[in-house]
């Protein structure tokens, strides 16, 4: 396990800056979702942005928006309960 220091600037802004050689082995680029905070420890870890999904991965099955904007409600529910939790 490789360790960096990040180093957390006066205006304790939002960005993280990662050297190329990490990026690339964790396949990440500009625009990613990365920090989550479990248990008083930051972690980062590529997010999936389901949108950008939806659009690169081969379809498989057929449903309908409604049914599609459902199932979505749901999850985004379940997932904000949990990281409220």
């Amino acid at each position: 396990m490789s360790k960096v220091k990040v180093r957390v600037s006066k205006r304790r802004r939002r960005t993280i800056y990662i050297s190329a050689d990490i990026s690339e082995a964790l396949g990440i680029s500009e625009g990613d979702y990365l920090v989550k905070v479990e248990g008083g420890r930051v972690m980062m870890e590529p997010a999936i942005d389901p949108f950008e999904y939806a659009l690169k991965v081969k379809k498989f099955a057929k449903t309908t928006f409604e049914a599609f904007e459902k199932e979505s409600e749901e999850m985004q529910n379940e997932q904000w309960a949990k990281d409220t939790a």
